[in-house]
């Protein structure tokens, strides 16, 4: 007799990783803030996103301010169901009075008293790093709100200079970064090789992002999400667009399989000539 979905859902079984420092065990898949949720005016197709997200056992969810109305779906959809998910999201203001304000508005639309990791939004550039960490800076708000409670764990994210984020891991014990993580990163600007070292030895929680390489190369995504979590990583934060594309991201990592070195290899060098044009990202 042929399984319907929903009796096919109940069988996916997602592995799990030890997120760095936190001791948070969380799902080698996680729901990135992208996608649909990165709309307004798509209320049911969220909700039945992120619910089929959580029927599925996905425990790490992200949004950000900068994500239209990612947020706010968030905290339609959970309700009774917080409890279950390691709930992130970020902030891109860079001083002290910005990101407090934006940490008010987050907990508001998430409809939640904490967070579980608040991650400093896209660090770029020397500029960013001396307001972020300056006086008056994004971190002082970062550190007032871990103390007191409003969230439990501190992350930094970015996708455009590897050494910017490896200085940023030098400069605060972040608990977390978020890296882009896929085969033509290495061949660009290599932030495996520059972030996951200082991580490791720091023990930071590493999240990768862009494991899809947001859909510009025709690869199977099980081969890209394989290489992915084949490297020293917890989780992959993707996007998606539809409950039915997530149930496909699902069933691959259910059946997640460490790539050998040697495929490693020569999937990178593979992508090696086209590497510039897939990692560039538009500001």
């Amino acid at each position: 007799m042929e399984k319907t979905g929903k009796e096919k859902t109940t069988e996916i079984v997602i592995p799990k990783r030890r997120l760095g420092r936190t001791g948070l065990d969380v799902t080698i898949l996680g729901l990135g803030g992208e996608g649909i949720l990165r709309t307004y005016g798509q209320e049911e197709k969220a909700e039945r996103l992120i619910n089929t997200a959580l029927d599925l056992g996905i425990n790490y969810m992200e949004s950000a301010r900068a994500y239209d109305g990612s947020e706010a779906y968030y905290g339609n959809s959970l309700k009774g169901r917080r409890s279950d998910v390691v709930l992130a999201s970020k902030s891109h203001a860079r001083d002290r009075a910005g990101a407090m304000a934006h940490l008010e508005e987050t907990l508001r639309n998430m409809r939640t008293d904490y967070l579980d990791i608040w991650y400093v939004h896209d660090m770029r550039s020397e500029e960013d790093m001396e307001k972020v960490f300056g006086p008056g800076g994004a971190m002082e708000a970062f550190t007032q709100a871990r103390d007191r409670g409003d969230v439990k764990y501190l992350g930094v994210t970015g996708h455009h200079d590897p050494v910017i984020i490896r200085r940023c891991l030098e400069e605060f014990d972040f608990d977390v970064v978020l890296i882009p993580v896929n085969p033509a990163e290495p061949s660009h600007k290599c932030f495996l090789e520059e972030v996951v070292p200082v991580a490791g030895a720091k023990d930071v929680g590493v999240v990768g992002m862009k494991v899809y390489l947001r859909g510009m190369i025709e690869a199977p995504k099980k081969l890209l999400f394989c290489y992915a979590l084949t490297q020293p990583i917890t989780t992959a934060a993707i996007g998606c667009d539809s409950a039915d594309q997530l149930k496909e991201n699902a069933e691959i990592a259910s059946e997640f399989i460490t790539l050998k070195y040697k495929e490693v290899k020569r999937f990178t060098e593979f992508i090696s000539p086209y590497a510039r044009e897939l990692m560039y990202y538009k500001p």
